[in-house]
Order: C-alpha cells, then structure tokens, then sequence
C-alpha cells in the first residue's frame, strides 16, 4: 500500500498549468466510439492513464487497430466488432465497464468484462437492470450485480426508458445499446447529466434528438458512422484540485489551460464561484465541445448550500468538501445519495477524514453539512482506495500536511498530480 506525505505550502503561488491530465470521460469515449465507423479515428491528446488504455486495449481486442504516438492516438475498426477470445479488463474504470455493457449487450457475441479487486465490488445493476429491462442478457456476481459480467449480445428492440437515477453512465449505456436496435430508442432523466455522449455521437452523424416531453430520441445505426477528429480537453474534474488550492491559499492565482467548458462539467467552478472565489473562463473554440481556460483567483470563502445539478459535480464534491470546511458558516450537501456508489461511499469517506483534521459535520443518507471556518488539522486519513479522496486531501494538506493512505490509484487516473502539487511550491 503506497502513502502520500504532504508538506504544508508557506507562500502564495501564481501559475498556469498547461499539463493536467486530459479529461478520462471523453477519452474512454473516443476509444469506445471510434469502432462504430470503418474509417481512421484521429484523436490528439488521448488520456495515457491505465484506465484509458485499458479502454484502448479491449477496442483492439474487439477488432481494431491502434497506432500510438504518445498521446496521438489512431484507431482503424473494421466496421464490425470481433469476438473476443479473452476476458476484457477494465482496470478501476467505472465509466469504462458500464458503457462497455451498453455497447456490447446489442452486438452479436460472448463478451466477459472485468476489472481489478475494486472494480469487483462496485454495483453494476444500476445500467444492468436497465439494460435487461429492454431485453440485454447480461449476468454476474450477485446475481448481476458485480463483475466479472457475462454478456450474451444481440439485436435489442425499441424502447422508452425512463430513468430512476440521473447517471450520465446510465444515459451513455443507454444510448450505445440503442445505436443497434431495431427501432427509435427513447430515453427520458429528471436532470440533464453529462452530454458527451450525444454530442460525440452527434458529431460522428449519429442522429440523436431531443422532443418536447424531455425525452432523448436515438436512432439505430443505418450504416458506419464518421471517424472522430478530436483533441481531447484537459479535465476539469482534474483541474479543479488546483482551483481549489488557488482558492484557499491567500492571494494566490492559477490559470488551467485548455479545459472542456461544457455546462455540465464546470458547475463545481460556478459553486466555488459562489462561495466568492474569483473565477473567469475564457473560451478559445467550440467543435464537439466548448474549450478554453478557467482562471483562478484566491478570496475569502462563505459557506454554501449544493442541492441541484448535483449529477454536473459528483466527481468533484469531496475536493469541494475541503474548501466548504475553510468557508465561514454551514455548508450543505443534499440530493447527493450518488456518492455512495462511487469508487468509495464518497460521502462517508469525505466526513470520515475530514473529522481526523478537526473539522465538525452532520451526515446525512444524501450528503452532509460542514461546519467550517476553521483550519484543517494535519491527519493520516485513508483514501479507501478512492483516488478522489486521496487528491483531495493532498490539497487539504496544503494548509497544515496531510499522511494518506493507499494512494496507487492516483497514478491510474492523474499520473502527473503530485508533479503538479509539486510545482506550487517553486
């Protein structure tokens, strides 16, 4: 078990980082989308994470052919996906094993999907059962609710689906078994989630719409779809630890350069931004996704109350947790029952490790309230294997030091983070 050992950072910082990890969602998806066209996929600054590459490595083994240059990635399918004679591994990837369900329930063959011990013990009925409602033979541990998964893929009938959960996993999983069904799909959240999906696809000719009832109309695939021409974004779920180190170091300052400004993917910016930090965006294209720079700046913060669009900033809600217990008053998380199913119960984790470093909370089933306005107290706190947890709290550990336990996965997800935490300090 690896563990992190965070200095206290004595001076403010004013930087620009042009090195954060691309974003992981939109990496995973150009592997996994590459395959439905039969010509070459061009794609620039792919995410070189175990978790991507695994992603890459099933693509090959259903198929395709991979040329990497570093980040610069080709991907030539044949326009058909080929059986796989072995087991499909998909690391710690959450977002890699449920859309590679919804991608291979409608796609003729045997496919067993994988991961490592934690992975395992991650729920999969929640795109399973969706995907079996609508026809998918898909079966596992616990009665399908833990991998390694089986599936049995072919053709799926039409359906409309409203969904329980607003899960931009569920959505995309979804979406992929219906591109090969034998009518128009229909798919309905109570909240917008994360649209990479339908605007990638959307992009690549896939004809995916959206009526007056809030429903999302998929249409099956006629033919192959266009190749992708992307240069993937920088993350700003990764990015987003050194806003909030910018954020709660005085009269400091960072610029991330090149970060994706979906408005589904920048609401954690928008609620430090209300708790009074200093923040400014600054777009420079918008192809298949809007992309520019987010800049940064330290001011005291107020405690705020985060109770909607809680699917746009679940990945980032334990890094906003630290900045909610420097925050004068109450901080108030609900409607976030989501972070229990996440690589760790987030919300135990978050409140757990946050009360070893003296800060006061309330939990709650679907969330917590943080009583801050007081510093945060040097600890050793365990990641749960969480490398959201653990990054989280290197940057807590900012203020006074922090020990952090079972930290590996950090290199799976943001290879070069501690390089990053590190260059605050020159």
């Amino acid at each position: 078990m690896e563990k992190l050992s965070i200095e206290p950072l004595n001076k403010p910082f004013d930087i620009e980082i042009d090195s954060i990890a691309s974003d992981k969602s939109i990496s995973h998806r150009c592997a996994m989308f590459s395959i439905f066209s039969d010509k070459t996929s061009k794609i620039k600054n792919f995410l070189c994470a175990e978790d991507t590459l695994n992603s890459l490595s099933i693509v090959e083994q259903l198929g395709a052919q991979v040329k990497r240059d570093g980040s610069y990635i080709e991907i030539t399918p044949t326009g058909k996906i080929s059986e796989p004679a072995n087991i499909l591994d998909c690391g710690n990837a959450g977002t890699g094993i449920r859309l590679f369900c919804g991608l291979l329930s409608s796609q003729e063959g045997s496919y067993i999907l994988t991961g490592d011990k934690h992975l395992k013990e991650r729920p999969m009925n929640r795109v399973a059962k969706p995907l079996r409602s609508i026809g998918a033979k898909i079966d596992g541990r616990e009665n399908g609710n833990k991998a390694p998964l089986a599936i049995r893929g072919g053709t799926l009938d039409a359906f409309t689906y409203e969904s329980p959960i607003d899960s931009a996993q569920v959505k995309s999983a979804m979406i992929l078994a219906a591109l090969r069904s034998n009518g128009v799909c229909k798919y309905k959240e109570n909240e917008l989630t994360r649209d990479h999906t339908e605007r990638m696809l959307s992009g690549m000719g896939a004809t995916i719409t959206k009526d007056d009832q809030g429903y999302i109309n998929i249409h099956p695939l006629t033919g192959v779809l266009k190749p992708l021409e992307i240069t993937v974004p920088t993350d700003p779920s990764s990015a987003f630890f050194f806003a909030v180190a910018a954020a709660i170091t005085p009269n400091s300052r960072v610029v991330l350069k090149n970060v994706t400004l979906n408005p589904t993917r920048i609401e954690a910016y928008k609620a430090l931004e209300k708790m009074g930090a200093n923040i400014e965006y600054v777009e420079h294209e918008n192809i298949y996704e809007p992309l520019g720079d987010i800049i940064v700046s330290h001011k005291e913060l107020n405690a705020i109350t985060v109770e909607n669009n809680i699917s746009w900033l679940i990945d980032e809600l334990p890094a906003l947790s630290i900045a909610m217990s420097l925050a004068k008053g109450t901080s108030v998380v609900k409607n976030a029952k989501e972070l229990r199913v996440k690589e760790s119960d987030r919300i135990s984790a978050v409140v757990d490790n946050l009360a070893l470093c003296g800060v006061n909370f309330t939990e709650h089933e679907d969330g917590y309230e943080i009583h801050g306005g007081t510093t945060l107290n040097k600890a050793t706190i365990n990641s749960f294997g969480d490398h959201r947890i653990a990054m989280s709290f290197a940057i807590a550990g900012l203020i006074n030091g922090m020990e952090i336990l079972d930290t590996e996965y950090i290199r799976t997800s943001f290879p070069n983070f501690m390089d990053i935490l590190e260059s605050l300090r020159a």
